[in-house]
């Protein structure tokens, strides 16, 4: 070890009786660079002992503890926030290490669960993470949720953004996931979700089965108050931690739901910790597994949100302060309707039936669905006959629902 100290003694000593050091023989003497001796001749007093390194997050300390405070928040989460808006933070080691020098968070006390593992291709987790409340940059409140589901072997993750938990929109939610991951799992699982289960019997509705049976997997409950069986997905409910630090910086609905999708992104890159390797890596083996999607006309059909409206004798069915028209085939029939991007679409049966521009008159027929019905009557008639005495009731029937 060098004796720097005694060095420096000799260096004063030397100074004060006006002697000239010998850089190479001190050197030698000391076990050190000659260019060492000339440094401490010129003055160098050495590195402070106690020195404080800043640190690139010092500028963000009081922002990280701001978002760390925030309910639900996690260092993961606030760490991938800070990362996105600044790439040269470093990586997560360092901002873990600083949080907890720092005191930024709070220690949470940890529970045991036990570990539950199955096949490639055999079950598929989901849940509702519920009630989210964000504001986005001019103090605009969005309530949402988040349908949050997991592969139970490549733990590959799936979020989908959604107002609300009916339902429709967990039949809406599971197809958009399935054709997300590219197939089908033999089973699903999930706790007893009041909008798909009869928590009086026990036991999915009856529709709920009939859903699973069009689409080809079989639903499981996991038993009450033994969620840790649905662990997989619990788990994953803790990456939505990864949301809150965004909480008052996007502007749209189209903002926040991009957002989702890019965490969605990351967590499937992140690795994880039980399987050792990223969600996406071992979900490339699991997909080989998955068994195949039915066609489109039965994976459309689930995809929005429909109402059921029942045909008048005039051939006519009921919706938003309007009158619509079918053929007439459909008369006495249950039909069921989707709206969308100011149009409406009728469907029998899951098929397709006919499309109404939306409108604010009272009474709307399609020319052919109204020559049908006169048709029908006027059965000594020509055609000619028939389209002129429909043209005309047709043009007074718009000028009445015009007034």
């Amino acid at each position: 070890m060098k004796d720097l100290n005694r060095l420096k003694q000799e260096l004063l000593i030397m100074k004060t009786e006006g002697i000239k050091p010998n850089y190479a023989e001190l050197a030698r003497l000391h076990n050190c660079d000659y260019r060492t001796v000339k440094k401490y001749n010129n003055g160098y007093e050495g590195k402070p002992i106690n020195r404080i390194k800043k640190s690139k997050l010092d500028k963000y300390k009081e922002d990280i503890k701001t978002k760390l405070e925030l309910p639900g928040s996690t260092i993961k989460g606030t760490y991938e926030y800070f990362k996105s808006n600044d790439e040269t933070i470093g990586n997560y080691s360092n901002f873990y290490k600083y949080t907890k020098k720092k005191n930024l968070k709070k220690k949470n006390n940890n529970k045991f669960h036990p570990r539950y593992e199955t096949e490639f291709g055999k079950q598929l987790q989901f849940d509702w993470k519920e009630d989210i409340k964000m504001f986005n940059k001019y103090g605009e409140v969005f309530e949402f949720n988040i349908f949050s589901s997991t592969l139970g072997s490549s733990r590959l993750h799936v979020f989908i953004y959604s107002k609300y938990r009916t339902k429709i929109d967990v039949q809406r939610c599971l197809v958009k996931t399935f054709q997300y991951i590219g197939g089908l799992p033999e089973e699903t699982l999930t706790d007893n979700m009041s909008s798909i289960v009869d928590t009086k019997k026990k036991e999915f509705y009856k529709d709920f089965i009939s859903f699973s049976k069009d689409i080809g997997f079989i639903p499981k409950k996991c038993k009450p108050r033994h969620a840790y069986t649905k662990g997989k997905d619990e788990s994953c409910n803790r990456f939505m931690s990864w949301l809150i630090p965004y909480n008052g910086e996007f502007e749209t609905e189209e903002d926040l739901i991009k957002i989702i999708e890019e965490i969605n992104l990351k967590v499937n890159k992140q690795i994880n910790e039980t399987i050792g390797v990223p969600p996406i890596m071992l979900f490339q083996k699991e997909k080989e597994y998955l068994k195949p999607l039915p066609n489109n006309k039965i994976l459309n059909s689930y995809l929005y949100d429909t109402i059921s409206v029942k045909v008048s004798n005039e051939s006519l069915f009921y919706y938003k302060g309007s009158k619509y028209s079918v053929p007439i085939k459909f008369i006495n029939h249950t039909l069921s309707l989707r709206e969308e991007s100011n149009k409406l679409y009728i469907y029998y049966n899951k098929d397709l039936i006919t499309i109404h521009d939306i409108s604010d008159k009272y009474i709307n027929y399609k020319e052919e669905h109204y020559n049908e019905g006169f048709m029908n009557i006027l059965k000594n008639k020509t055609q000619d006959e028939i389209n002129n005495i429909a043209r005309r009731n047709l043009e007074l029937i718009n000028k009445l629902s015009e007034v």
